[in-house]
């Protein structure tokens, strides 16, 4: 190691400087220390949740010059990106696959950086201490999920194995409004955007866009229970915690957007939206009753409206979902990058990634034959 750098793996936050940190972090809400630290505090990501922080920090002459939030996992829950099959073969085979380490901003699928510094000198310190840590803590495997480009081609160079997944974004052009928007997609489409939008107004609903302060705790426990209420409803347990946004409602006031949706001033419906200067990101969702088109007015249409009024270039709807295609959402690449200990499943994961790509790369191209767009 460069004589002048130094390694550190802390296991909380209040180790490293909060300023530091979010120099690091710029101007991505997901990667700040607020985000972190309220999920480690309220209890949503810790080690009694099976999330044991394990940050690779680097400092230079006393300053943090480097960060690589890293967790040593007890299960592969709230990730995204699905090694179920992995887990499963280990066992089987008699070998252990937790604990594993996890580079990731817990329950977020959204891409950002994984390697936080300025040079490619400083990332590779940073993953080379990562994987001197997985060899000595015995753990199975290091995964890092949802990397920048720049930074999956890193981790690639390092020796890690890339993984491909497909998410639907929306991109803003420079429209004027909503109408102008619409008249980039085909007849189709646009016909069965308005029908959807026009059943949600027939049934007396509107919707309000809260930002920052306007945020009150009343509004954050309604949240809630709309969020707790979408769990439950798929039998699942949620991941975070009424005092998790409470938290952040205090500390990232100026990243979040919460829509309401209300009929005859009563609030019905809830979907909570995060943004950076030029990206807004769909996190969470809940309503308390059914109504048809519901959660595409509240969670994409007013949420592309919001984009458009404030210049904002994409949307990031979240994980999964090909009905967005139809409401002007794109295919876009994400990666994953995977480093196993164990040589025979590494070779057998690395075979399995090569069918895996060239299953992804054929599902994008039957999914832009689908674009909704005007040719």
């Amino acid at each position: 190691m460069s004589h002048s750098y130094q390694i550190k793996i802390v296991e909380t936050l209040s180790e490293t400087p909060v300023q530091s940190w979010n120099e690091l972090a710029g101007n991505a809400p997901f990667l700040r220390y607020e985000f972190f630290s309220a999920l480690h505090d309220t209890g949503c990501a810790c080690p009694q949740t099976g999330w044991s922080p394990r940050f690779i920090t680097l400092w230079q002459n006393g300053r943090l010059a480097g960060a690589m939030p890293l967790y040593l996992k007890a299960h592969s829950y709230g990730e995204y990106v699905f090694d179920w099959a992995w887990a499963d073969a280990y066992r089987r085979s008699g070998h252990r696959y937790y604990p594993k380490l996890l580079c990731a901003v817990p329950f977020t699928p959204i891409t950002g950086a994984r390697l936080l510094a300025q040079t490619p000198e400083q990332k590779s310190l940073m993953l080379n201490a990562a994987l001197e840590l997985a060899r000595e803590s015995g753990a199975s495997s290091l995964h890092c999920l949802f990397p920048l480009d720049a930074d999956a081609q890193q981790l690639q160079s390092s020796g890690l194995l890339l993984r491909e997944g497909v998410q639907f974004h929306w991109e803003n052009p420079g429209y004027r409004d909503f109408a102008d928007f619409l008249d980039t997609l085909n007849h189709r489409k646009r016909k069965n955007i308005r029908h959807e939008r026009r059943k949600v107004q027939d049934a007396g609903i509107t919707c309000e866009w809260l930002e920052g302060a306007a945020i009150t705790e009343a509004h954050w426990r309604f949240f809630t229970t709309c969020y707790n209420r979408t769990y439950h409803e798929h039998y699942s347990t949620p991941y975070l915690n009424l005092e998790f946004f409470i938290r952040l409602g205090q500390t990232l006031p100026q990243h979040m957007l919460l829509i309401v949706a209300r009929r005859e001033g009563v609030p019905l419906a809830a979907a909570l939206n995060f943004h950076s200067p030029d990206r807004l990101y769909g996190r969470y969702w809940g309503a308390l009753e059914f109504v048809p088109g519901l959660h595409f007015e509240t969670c994409y249409y007013q949420a592309i409206e919001f984009c458009i009024a404030r210049g904002l270039r994409c949307f990031e709807g979240g994980a999964q979902g090909e009905h967005k295609i139809a409401r002007g959402f794109l295919p876009v690449r994400t990666w994953s990058a995977h480093w196993l200990a164990h040589p025979q499943f590494a070779q057998a994961v690395e075979k399995y990634l090569g069918q895996e790509t060239r299953g992804i790369t054929h599902y994008i191209d039957e999914l832009q034959e689908h674009s909704p767009f005007k040719r």
